[in-house]
């Protein structure tokens, strides 16, 4: 799963964007004790949308960890058939209310919707992608790892007061402190070997 260290291109992720950009400051909040029930009522409405569609329906990100400072937005991963059809589960997740945000047919065939209450981005996927499954190893290392956890805790309220208004922006600047932390899970994996590969 490991991958080269990359920055996002801001103006590929611009011209993968669906109608207008959400111009708006980031904002970084203390964990909030209610973010995993409202995971729960997203994947019911998910779930409720597409039946067995819905292959899997995972919590990523950092609202997903306990205690760690997050965006006020839940980050889910959808696993359905084929996330290129578009046909077979957009229109059911826009009656649900998403809308459709970004087609990224290069990216592992991501698409993005995204929900406005409660503030959620869905993330879709085919069966076999990886980024969702590095998501998730991802989660687990910060729920068991305090240290990396409050590392990153701190570099996000540092970089939630510096005004962004591009989420990819955001990401970028924690771009460095997320590829060191992949880069011990990989190391800490028995079951997959691993040469490390310092970021420039």
């Amino acid at each position: 799963m490991w991958r080269l260290f990359e920055p996002v291109d801001l103006a590929e992720a611009a011209a993968a964007l669906l109608g207008r950009p959400n111009v708006a400051p980031v904002t970084v909040v203390r964990y909030d004790e209610h973010w995993p029930q409202a995971f729960a009522e997203l994947q019911a409405l998910i779930v409720a949308a597409l039946g067995p569609l819905a292959l899997a329906v995972e919590h990523v990100g950092s609202t997903a960890v306990p205690g760690l400072a997050a965006k006020p937005v839940i980050d889910v991963d959808l696993t359905v058939p084929d996330s290129a059809d578009e046909s077979a589960y957009v229109p059911a997740l826009e009656a649900a209310g998403f809308e459709l945000r970004r087609r990224e047919p290069e990216w592992e065939e991501h698409r993005l919707l995204t929900l406005r209450h409660p503030r959620a981005n869905l993330h879709v996927w085919s069966p076999g992608a990886l980024e969702p499954r590095r998501h998730q190893v991802f989660r687990d290392w910060l729920r068991s790892h305090d240290g990396d956890r409050q590392a990153y805790a701190a570099l996000k309220a540092d970089l939630g007061t510096r005004g962004f208004v591009d989420g990819n922006d955001y990401n970028n600047h924690k771009a460095e402190f997320v590829y060191d932390v992949y880069e011990r899970i990989f190391a800490a994996d028995p079951e997959h070997e691993h040469t490390p590969h310092p970021r420039p």
